[in-house]
């Protein structure tokens, strides 16, 4: 039980630093916070519960390489929509196909993330469902 919270905290903190490559501007200092998404928590659990999985420990990273040489989070332009970080979770199919998204919040840059990766296509998912979470600033 130990060893799957180290996985999972380490593939958080490698999707965490290494996803969203884009520097902020524009946004002013005194922007509210925006609202947070209630069904947000139910697809982090149902990532989660993929693990302890050895297939999709190493998907995290191929999948996380990928967005990150194709450039995925910067079609849109979304990221200086505000300052705040976005936490999208994808929805895969057995092909990669994102057939769905969930954010953390909602507002005018998650609305643009979850346009920006609707058609997107990962590389095919050890098993689908699967769910591919990815932080972007």
């Amino acid at each position: 039980m130990k060893t799957q919270y180290l996985k999972i905290a380490a593939i958080s903190g490698v999707m965490f630093v290494a996803a969203g490559c884009s520097t902020m501007g524009g946004s002013s200092s005194n922007e509210p916070p925006p609202a947070v998404n209630p069904n947000f928590a139910s697809e982090m659990n149902k990532f989660n519960a993929q693990f302890p999985n050895d297939k999709a420990t190493k998907y995290e990273e191929i999948s996380l390489n990928y967005n990150n040489a194709q450039k995925l989070d910067e079609r849109g332009n979304c990221h200086d929509m505000s300052k705040y970080p976005v936490v999208i979770v994808l929805t895969l199919d057995a092909a990669g196909n994102v057939t769905r998204s969930t954010t953390d919040v909602e507002g005018k840059k998650a609305e643009c993330f979850r346009q920006a990766y609707a058609s997107a296509k990962l590389p095919a998912p050890p098993f689908a469902p699967y769910l591919k979470p990815i932080r972007l600033r």
